[in-house]
């Protein structure tokens, strides 16, 4: 999952006559119970083929379910609504079962016809709606419903992701109208107090991308676990520290993305529970390596040239301090980092060797500069290699209220281009504006970050030619590395792919159209005097909220109802005694392969890192 909108996205506008349909009416009864998450960022679009940030993907794993999900243990495939599979010798042909006696919550069944018609919009129609899903069926080419409860995927070419289909899957009947044009301006939200329809555990009643309030009420016609909460409300905060006091003082069960020091600052505090869970999530710097309008291929926007140079590029790697970063910027929450695959996926993650890797040296990032032609001019600041003005580079940052990372790590980026004797100045932006400012190409360098998936096609993805003007946002594009993916992506053997994979990512490293600053984790808390039975993703050691999937809106409880959470052992409220009215807060911290947990209940524990883990975006 990437944290960057889809082009052209908008979410006002619902085609006349798409009503959403209707779901049974709010519940209104005083004792009902409602779970509120604080979060700090805005769901950018309802509608799973546009939005990208990852409140959009919580809202949809809320509302609709994937065909196929993900393990809590190591986020491996796992059924959904895909009960089954199974594919031909040759890989060409795929037949998924479909669950059975499934209903869409307006009352309308759900069938292998709205599975084929979900498949059939990416496969058939492309455009606006693959950008989100295209490479999971990348070589497909159909999905038909052979009956009620089967589905046949059709291949050209092996896809050696399969059976990873986290797809949302959308309701035929209210979807149908919805063509190509109206895609990329229709909400999916509630209209004339209507719920959106979908099969997920709860449905939205209430909110507009963009807004500060989102309620979801209970899928009356659920097929999956009986949630024990009546609603889920999602509250947006402009800023962290509002959010912990609401959540000191009651007003919301749950805090999301929080520092090391707020979690900290919530030790002793009574009925609370906070940590650092670790995530599949990546940071970076990425350059503008020269845009271009991807239907004509002519060169847009008004990036700096220099970027387009590689030995430029790489040469800033070394003028970044990643452990100053992760110390001083993310208070100690991250690893400092070199490449797009995470340290938790070590099977296919590629590691610089120890004279390659980047190091902070500015001495070794001025003599690759100068090596390069980017020389020092009488006035100490560098020029291109004809001799002309380098320029001032704009570092693009991220200004809402979850980028104070953002713009630090951009302040801090300035001052050592300044150092070699490269202007720059920090501007910042909104989350909403700078995703404009990227599809136009009228930057020089952005920071952002991206969720990583088990299979690592999906981030691969990303420096193709052909996810230009979609998930792209470095521009980055050579038919070497293209012709990589493409091998990649169909081979079956697995060690073969293994070893294309770590080439790739050796590429991007040299190539460096992202230089990776850390990999993060998340601060969250909870009020656990109210609700327990959060399990963590991966388990152990993962988080607790915006997961890959809604597993925890409906293993979640009151916490006098507890017990032992189903038998997870590691949710919260399963093993230890009901909180009444002490604390039980932790402190996690990243410690090369371990996590540390500094303060549990008065204790100590380790708990280890998983050696692999079994995205998104």
């Amino acid at each position: 999952m990437s944290l960057l909108a889809a082009a052209g996205l908008t979410a006002a506008f619902l085609t006349p006559g798409l009503a959403l349909g209707g779901a049974a009416a709010p519940a209104t009864a005083a004792d009902k119970t409602t779970f509120t998450l604080g979060i700090l960022s805005e769901v950018d679009s309802f509608n799973p083929f546009l939005g990208v940030q990852s409140e959009a993907y919580e809202a949809w794993a809320l509302n609709y379910d994937f065909l196929v999900g993900y393990s809590m243990k190591d986020i491996s495939p796992e059924p959904e609504l895909a009960t089954k599979w199974s594919h031909s010798d040759d890989g060409l042909t795929w037949t998924l079962t479909i669950r059975d006696g499934v209903k869409w919550s307006d009352g309308e069944p759900l069938t292998a016809n709205d599975v084929a018609f979900t498949l059939s919009r990416i496969i058939d129609d492309g455009g606006p709606w693959a950008v989100n899903y295209g490479t999971y069926l990348k070589g497909a080419t159909s999905a038909t419903a052979t009956d009620d409860t089967h589905v046949v995927l059709k291949l050209s070419q092996p896809i050696a992701s399969l059976p990873l289909l986290p797809i949302p899957i959308v309701p035929e009947h209210i979807w149908k109208n919805v063509n190509v044009d109206d895609l990329k301006s229709y909400a999916a939200e509630p209209e004339n107090g209507q719920p959106v329809v979908g099969s997920g555990a709860f449905t939205l009643v209430e909110g507009t991308a963009g807004g500060s309030t989102y309620r979801f009420e209970r899928n009356p016609n659920y097929w999956g676990p009986t949630p024990h909460i009546d609603e889920v409300v999602m509250q947006v905060y402009k800023s962290a520290d509002p959010m912990v006091q609401a959540l000191i003082k009651g007003e919301i069960d749950f805090a999301e993305d929080i520092s090391p020091l707020q979690v900290k600052s919530l030790e002793g505090k009574p009925g609370i529970t906070a940590h650092f869970g670790n995530g599949v999530y990546f940071d970076e710097i990425a350059f503008n390596t020269g845009a271009v309008d991807p239907e004509t291929g002519q060169p847009k926007g008004d990036g700096n040239p220099a970027l387009k140079d590689p030995k430029f590029r790489h040469a800033l790697g070394y003028a970044m301090d990643n452990q100053l970063i992760a110390d001083k910027v993310y208070q100690g929450a991250a690893e400092p980092g070199q490449t797009i695959i995470p340290p938790s996926y070590s099977e296919w993650r590629w590691e610089p060797p120890e004279d390659q890797a980047f190091t902070f040296d500015l001495d070794k990032a001025g003599q690759l500069l100068d090596e390069a032609g980017y020389k020092k001019g009488s006035d100490g600041l560098r020029t291109m290699p004809d001799g002309s003005p380098l320029g001032t580079l704009r570092l693009a940052a991220r200004s809402d209220a979850t980028s104070d990372t953002s713009i630090n790590t951009m302040d801090y980026f300035k001052e050592w281009l300044d150092e070699l004797g490269i202007k720059a100045e920090v501007v910042p932006y909104t989350s909403g504006r700078l995703t404009e400012v990227i599809l136009d190409g009228n930057y020089d360098a952005f920071e952002w970050g991206w969720y990583v998936e088990a299979d690592p096609d999906g981030v691969l993805s990303y420096f193709t030619c052909d996810a230009r003007g979609a998930l792209s946002d470095s521009w980055y594009c050579t038919k070497k590395y293209d012709r990589m993916y493409e091998q990649q992506h169909v081979e079956m053997d697995h060690d073969k792919r293994v070893a294309m994979v770590t080439k790739m990512q050796q590429m991007i490293f040299e190539a460096s159209p992202y230089l990776v600053t850390v990999y993060i984790t998340t601060g969250e808390a909870v009020r656990s005097d109210r609700f327990a039975c959060f399990q963590p993703q991966p388990d152990p050691g993962g988080v607790w909220l915006i997961q890959y999937g809604g597993h925890n809106y409906t293993a979640m409880r009151p916490a006098d109802e507890a017990g032992d959470c189903d038998g997870v052992t590691s949710a919260i409220g399963a093993t230890a005694p009901s909180d009444s009215g002490g604390s039980s807060s932790t402190f996690w911290i990243i410690t090369g392969g371990a996590v540390v947990v500094l303060a549990a209940a008065g204790g100590v524990v380790l708990v280890r890192r998983r050696a692999t883990v079994g995205e998104r975006e």
